[in-house]
């Protein structure tokens, strides 16, 4: 156990996730714990922990006039922001259970979770999201209240109120009602196999005994910054970027926007940064696109510091010799490594990578030059954390070791399965679904095919169940998607891929019989060529793709489609003596093609 684990505030000591709270203000009742862009006076603004505590009380306060009942379900709408955080925490010490939506959902997907759940208390933000909201709020009818944080307008709707006359101007803070901590905390809504989304169920232990188990693997100090940006909404960001930090007394600064990112990096000079993979994807595109615009000596600089980096990387954690190129590397550091860190603020200690598979590329250029990326790896079902490289011992190409406390084995067909602390309670309302995933004997199949080797670093190889993880941790079944699509009549065979990138695309067989029809109407000739790629068409098709696909999560989207007339059959060998598509043979065959449709991303 590190030097931080022991100072850092444990399970045992917070009991709960609000005792967390209550702990904190305790030890640390003047320091900062976060930063905000208050878009009124266009500043940061800072909040103390102790000030935190008599903004949850109002909250508390807020909700507890609410007549609700312990158990209880209230859902959060909102942007990563200090309302997030008081929400949540007034929920939970009244032993309410705090269900988070994402802010650019379908409004039919929030209807079905706050259904599924039977929210009583729904809290919003904008404007935008309310024109949204209203146009199924009849079928919301669990809903007690609705609390926007922006105005909304005038409206009919007597269960709207505004923040500032729904909380009271001040109030007491008041202890946890609520002191079991294998009570249930939080319904965190993931997609399941049918399209509809699963709630996962974690209890105020699965989440506290995950985050303090981290503390191993990922060094944390009280005088550490934070950048939120990943959403709330997401395990990986609220266990790692909320509830760790509380643990250790760390800053978090909210991040005012994905676009504004590469700003605030360099406004706030975070310390720690905790991303999916698609946001360092993004960086080494836009460090590649300047590599392109310069002079050939200036690239010759790049992959020279790269690779020396790399070998130093190698050399330090003893897993490889010492160079004579390694004299080189003052100069390389001052030269390009350092201006290119500059742009992430030039202060980060170490960049935590989860929620998919970080490219080995990618990752080899940040390690290359200097910045310690290490990979995570984990589900919403585990609270989310299973496994991470320690800086000092990090294999880049794999997902490092179980945390503290998490044991794990291979399963039939070499599934990883996993036994811990923080193994999800079940799936709300779905007992079948929960005794899929997790065996008599408490093991939950994660479904993904792994190795682990002597160190004990497990190297993720595949999945037993094709399930999709896009570069930005969002998770979905591909076969339920394209089963949705033919439900229209003129798609016929789909093909949906999105692995590792940041959107979903589509190979789709068209109806024959349907294409004259089709064409006549979008105003192309009929005869039908091998590969379809009129832009007229490609979009007209999006359009008949996307409302089949209503039912599902909003990043569920297709952005691309390539639009095909010959069938796959059993004769051209993309079709098994089963009728079962061989994926890979599509993707082979059409390689070329599905590459057009990410160009410029």
């Amino acid at each position: 156990m590190t030097e931080q684990t022991r100072l850092a505030i444990t399970p045992e000591q917070a009991h709960t996730l609000h005792g967390l709270l209550h702990e904190r203000i305790r030890r640390t009742p003047e320091t900062v714990a976060y930063r905000y862009f208050d878009t009124r006076h266009e500043n940061w603004q800072a909040i103390i922990w102790r000030e935190l505590g008599g903004q949850v009380a109002r909250w508390q306060a807020a909700l507890a006039r609410e007549n609700l009942r312990a158990g209880d379900r209230v859902a959060v709408m909102l942007r990563n922001c200090p309302q997030w955080i008081c929400f949540d925490q007034a929920a939970l010490s009244l032993g309410l259970v705090v269900v988070p939506l994402y802010t650019v959902d379908r409004a039919e997907n929030i209807a079905y979770i706050v259904n599924d759940a039977n929210v009583k208390v729904l809290l919003f933000e904008t404007q935008e999201q309310w024109q949204e909201l209203s146009a199924v709020r009849e079928q919301m009818t669990s809903v007690l209240r609705f609390v926007s944080i922006d105005s909304v307008g005038k409206n009919a709707e007597p269960r709207l109120q505004h923040v500032d006359t729904w909380l009271p101007a001040v109030a007491q803070l008041q202890p946890d009602t609520v002191v079991d901590p294998q009570r249930l905390a939080t319904i965190v809504y993931t997609s399941g196999t049918t399209g509809k989304p699963k709630g996962v169920m974690l209890s105020h232990y699965n989440i506290l005994s995950n985050a303090h188990a981290c503390l191993d693997t990922f060094t944390v100090k009280h005088d550490d910054l934070f950048l939120s940006f990943l959403p709330l909404s997401h395990a990986f960001e609220r266990t790692l970027g909320y509830y760790l930090s509380m643990m250790t007394g760390a800053t978090v600064a909210f991040a005012r926007s994905i676009p504004l990112l590469s700003e605030d990096l360099q406004t706030i000079r975070p310390t720690l940064l905790i991303s999916v993979p698609r946001i360092y994807e993004r960086i080494y595109a836009a460090i590649n696109a300047k590599l392109d615009e310069g002079s050939p000596l200036r690239k010759k600089l790049f992959h020279l510091a790269v690779e020396v980096g790399w070998a130093r990387f190698l050399h330090q954690q003893g897993r490889g010799d010492w160079r004579p190129a390694f004299l080189l590397w003052p100069l390389l550091d001052r030269l390009v490594a350092r201006k290119l860190l500059a742009r992430l603020g030039g202060r980060l200690r170490t960049a935590v990578s989860g929620g998919a598979a970080l490219s080995a590329d990618v990752s080899r250029v940040f390690v290359g030059l200097g910045l310690p990326v290490v990979q995570g790896y984990g589900l919403t079902e585990t609270s989310p954390v299973i496994s991470g490289n320690h800086p000092e011992n990090n294999f880049p190409e794999s997902v490092g070791q179980p945390i503290r406390g998490v044991q794990v084995r291979l399963g039939e067909h070499d599934a990883l399965l996993v036994k811990g602390p923080n193994v999800m309670m079940g799936y709300w309302n779905n007992e079948h679904a929960t005794r899929e995933m997790i065996d008599a004997e408490g093991w939950l199949n994660t479904g993904d095919i792994a190795r682990i080797s002597a160190s004990g670093h497990i190297t993720i190889t595949g999945r037993v169940k094709e399930i999709i993880v896009m570069s930005n941790g969002e998770k979905l079944p591909p076969a339920d998607i394209e089963f949705a699509i033919t439900r229209d009549r003129l798609f016929e065979q789909v093909l949906v891929l999105g692995e590792a990138r940041s959107y979903m695309v589509a190979v789709a067989v068209l109806n024959p019989e349907l294409w004259p029809q089709f064409a006549a109407a979008v105003g192309v000739r009929a005869d039908m060529p091998e590969s379809l790629r009129d832009t007229r068409v490609e979009q007209q098709a999006l359009q008949r793709i996307a409302a089949q696909l209503r039912e599902f999560p909003g990043y569920a989207r297709i952005h691309r489609v390539l639009l095909l007339s010959e069938p796959w059959t059993i004769e051209n060998g993309i079709m098994t003596p089963t009728l079962k598509m061989k994926r890979n043979r599509v993707v082979t065959k059409y390689a070329a093609e599905i590459e057009q449709l990410y160009e410029g991303h």
